[in-house]
């Protein structure tokens, strides 16, 4: 119980210090914003402003709004301002990651034993992304806290539930989780676990009732007719759009991604496969998604996060092999020190990343220091245009919190031009204040300030330690007509 409870207490503390997000988790994060405050008003929503490249599903951060109601009215009541909403929101995010999670460990329990779950437990603690993802509201983690699930009724061989949770996720959220769950669906085939047409009578209505689903809420939302998904499964994988995001090499989620991801631990997957021969019914979908995935050349970390707590299964099967083997001789008391020590250089590994991703939201911290230190008399008239690297950076409605502010996000505006000039405050992405980002302004404002924010990392030869550096990124400028 002890370890559970920790593993809520660090996402909370992941959460606590990296408060703000980025653009990818802007749209979930908005929504919850609007469905909120907003609620049946769908023409102060932000997607109607901002609709973004493709659609995304609005289902999830409603079900987060409508756990988190009760939480924001207190605060509300309390006269608390909404900026501590985006905490609600993404805290009752990351609790149903992290229930979902125990799930899954607790079938891990019920299959490989109780050590082994444990395990799994203290490996998840020591490592970053899985936890540090689990309150961010990408479609990624929404899909997690339902893969979670589905990995457990999977272990059970409850196949109904598996079947039902796999279709509603793979439809709603994301549909390259058909290669993961169906990978799982086809072992249970092939075993002869499952037969076709139990797959049938559970798949079918399944289907139906999601695709339905889905339509209905979010035609709603969007105002038109539409299936989200299926929108963003044609634009990345038959027009292959999201290749102007940038591309990675084949193999880079199996050299780059999942050794960032697991750390030290990533030595321990293949020890726990060669221990146990149940744990390659666990890494044989895993390996089998990342291997298919590899195939698409835009590549993220968070893609592939449903894999982690797979391979964590095994590398937490090798650490219970070790210590359970302690007493055996001096070679297993030699391991198991190491992996005490890997634990350790999991935790260092960890505290840096967290550090890093704490000042990796210049935008957000930009916004949130002038809205606590402007003194704004009465009858002054904050109007505050904010630019595209300020809000992919941090900014949200949530934090957008003075309610007698104007905020506005309009892009592209001439630089110096007429409209950037009746603005009475700017936040302005740049990295010098002589930069020709800024010039335009040198006459007619003054800077406030400025936040700067992570700029890459490098060994300092004279200390021989590594150094995080950081840089200019966001100015706030007032205008010197403001009185």
């Amino acid at each position: 119980m002890f370890l559970e409870a920790l593993l809520f207490l660090v996402c909370a503390i992941h959460l606590i210090v990296c408060p703000y997000t980025k653009v990818e988790e802007s749209f979930n994060l908005q929504a919850m914003h609007d469905i909120l405050y907003h609620r049946t008003n769908l023409s102060q929503y932000d997607h109607i402003e901002f609709p973004g490249v493709v659609p995304r599903t609005f289902i999830g951060p409603l079900f987060i709004s409508t756990l988190s109601s009760p939480c924001v009215a207190i605060l509300s009541i309390l006269g608390f301002s909404k900026a501590y909403s985006q905490y609600v929101v993404r805290g009752f995010l990351g609790m149903c990651v992290i229930y979902s999670f125990l799930k899954f460990q607790q079938a891990i329990k019920q299959t490989l034993g109780k050590d082994v779950a444990k395990y799994l437990v203290i490996l998840t603690i020591t490592q970053f992304h899985l936890v540090f993802y689990a309150s961010r509201p990408l479609p990624n983690v929404f899909a997690l806290a339902l893969v979670l699930l589905a990995f457990r009724f999977w272990l059970l061989e409850q196949h109904g539930s598996f079947i039902g949770i796999s279709a509603f996720v793979i439809i709603v959220f994301r549909a390259e989780l058909a290669v993961l769950l169906g990978l799982m669906l086809l072992m249970e085939l092939v075993t002869r676990r499952m037969g076709i047409l139990k797959l049938i009578f559970y798949a079918v209505p399944a289907g139906f009732f999601s695709l339905a689903f889905t339509i209905i809420v979010d035609s709603v939302f969007w105002r038109e007719t539409l299936w989200p998904e299926g929108v963003v499964l044609f634009f990345n994988t038959v027009m292959n759009m999201s290749s102007q995001w940038g591309t990675s090499p084949f193999a880079w989620y199996f050299y780059a991604a999942i050794p960032k991801a697991l750390g030290v631990s990533v030595i321990l997957v293949p020890i726990g496969a060669l221990v146990d021969r149940r744990i390659i019914t666990l890494l044989f979908p895993a390996i089998g998604f990342v291997f298919l995935y590899s195939f698409l050349p835009h590549k993220e970390l968070r893609f592939i996060i449903y894999t982690f707590p797979l391979l964590n299964t095994a590398a937490a099967r090798a650490i219970t092999a070790v210590f359970n083997n302690f007493h055996k001789s001096g070679f297993y008391k030699l391991l198991s020190v190491a992996i005490v020590g890997h634990f350790i250089v999991n935790l260092l590994v960890t505290s840096m990343f967290l550090y890093v991703s704490s000042i990796n939201y210049p935008g957000g911290e930009a916004l949130w220091k002038l809205q606590s230190g402007l003194q704004v008399t009465k009858g002054q008239q904050v109007h505050l245009h904010i630019d595209v690297a300020s809000a992919q950076t941090g900014v949200s409605r949530f934090i957008q919190s003075e309610p007698d502010w104007i905020y506005d996000k309009t892009e592209k505006l001439t630089p110096g031009g007429k409209a950037m000039m009746e603005f009475s405050h700017l936040m302005i992405g740049a990295k010098d204040k002589n930069g020709t980002e800024l010039q335009p302004y040198s006459e007619s404002h003054r800077i406030l300030y400025h936040v700067a924010g992570f700029s890459g990392s490098k060994i300092d030869k004279e200390k021989q330690r590594l150094k995080i550096t950081r840089e200019q990124k966001i100015f706030v400028l007032q205008n010197k007509t403001w009185r």
